[in-house]
């Protein structure tokens, strides 16, 4: 067999050592697992930047509240298609509607429990949100960190072979060594492979959900102030 074949891709890869194929396994699962989590949080988040958008719009127009929670509720009800921020919307209108049914059935209003109340299920529906748009956020980040010391770990394993088979040579050579080199350094490529796309795509997405949650806290507080004119 000539060194060309020797060192092509596949025939390193199957001429590895039990323990770096392992590894190589490993990671290109890793790898596949994370570029499934990748495209499901870019569609994810593109989605909920459209749907905050779309509700914005319809907040800001100047439409009924009573009208636009109405259909908020008839939305998820319906197709389960309300976007983030609606259901926040939704989640506080609520509470404004129960607690202002509760005190009028008392006779006495008492405006900053009702407001207490709605922002307290606007904060929990906001965390909710939140803990659904971090989903698989830590796996990517474990992915980018830890990948490349493993592939590291099937290298370094891999020249330790390669250097112990060289006991067995009379005379070594750069001929002799490079296979077991290059077959280690393969687990070490394959590491960077799994590592380089989860590190971008965990500081990109991180860096949106950060900015939505900024656009729905801050949602919280104006809709917080207008429910507040309200039962004044």
């Amino acid at each position: 067999m000539s060194v060309t074949q020797d060192l092509s891709f596949i025939s390193l890869i199957s001429n590895a050592s039990l323990l770096v194929q392992l590894v190589m396994a490993l990671l290109l699962l890793v790898s596949i697992m994370s570029w499934t989590y990748i495209f499901r949080k870019m569609f994810a988040i593109k989605s909920a930047q459209t749907q905050t958008e779309e509700f914005e719009r319809a907040f800001w127009s100047g439409g009924n509240l009573n009208a636009l929670f109405e259909e908020a509720t008839s939305n998820r009800r319906r197709n389960g298609n309300s976007g983030a921020l609606e259901r926040i919307f939704e989640s506080g209108m609520g509470e404004f509607i129960k607690g202002k049914a509760i005190f009028a059935g008392k006779g006495q209003v008492d405006p900053g429990s009702m407001i207490d109340g709605a922002r307290r299920a606007m904060r929990a529906a906001y965390q909710r949100e939140m803990d659904a748009l971090e989903s698989h956020l830590a796996f990517l980040a474990s992915v980018g960190s830890v990948s490349p010391y493993v592939g590291l770990f099937g290298t370094v394993w891999g020249i330790m072979n390669a250097f112990r088979g060289l006991a067995n040579v009379q005379q070594a050579t750069l001929a002799s060594v490079a296979p077991g080199i290059a077959e280690a350094l393969i687990a070490t490529a394959i590491g960077l492979f799994a590592a380089i796309p989860a590190v971008v795509a965990y500081n990109r997405y991180s860096h949106d959900i950060d900015r939505l949650a900024i656009r729905f806290e801050s949602f919280i507080e104006e809709f917080s102030n207008i429910l507040q004119r309200q039962v004044r």
